[in-house]
């Protein structure tokens, strides 16, 4: 048991160093000059990110849904894919918003409320949940099955809502790209 505890907190270590460097990465690019790349293929890549984001959604489903017909492997498989997936949709982000400004959302009256209580509350929860998601993952590599369970409880919605919002935030100021 020692030995899982130990891996358990090495992987906690680089989960924390992870976090911040994202979050300080991903915060730096809205502060920084951009490389204009506007008029090229980057221009594509909110909607890919969008895809990305769906993908993932779907996944975190299919995911749970495994995990409750107890299919282990499917479950491994739909959650692995998410991990990937979402480090692919950071890669692109990045280069995105590192190479073109930030659209302005042009609603109106109530919907612009919306838009800004979505987009408020998927930043706020995309920065916890990379950090969230490597600990609940790793407790799974550490054969923490028990914590791993009672994290997923927690990691899982909140995921679940960035990935679905990010759709969200996508189509609503798709209009003003």
């Amino acid at each position: 048991m020692e030995g899982k505890e130990e891996l358990e907190r090495k992987y906690n270590r680089w989960v924390i160093i992870i976090g911040v460097v994202l979050a300080i990465a991903v915060g730096v690019i809205y502060v920084t000059p951009k490389v204009d790349m506007q008029g090229t293929w980057m221009d594509f890549l909110p909607m890919v990110n969008a895809t990305i984001n769906g993908t993932v959604s779907l996944l975190l489903i299919a995911g749970l849904a495994m995990i409750k017909q107890k299919r282990i492997e499917l479950h491994r498989l739909c959650m692995t894919s998410s991990i990937v997936l979402s480090a692919i949709f950071l890669v692109s982000y990045v280069l995105y918003h590192t190479t073109h400004p930030s659209t302005s959302f042009g609603g109106e009256g109530f919907i612009r409320n919306v838009y800004f209580f979505i987009l408020i509350t998927h930043i706020l929860l995309a920065i916890v949940i990379a950090p969230l998601v490597l600990i609940t993952y790793f407790k799974a590599l550490s054969e923490r099955f028990d914590k791993h369970k009672k994290l997923a409880r927690i990691t899982y919605p909140m995921w679940l809502y960035v990935s679905i919002t990010g759709v969200l935030v996508y189509i609503m100021i798709s209009p003003y790209y």
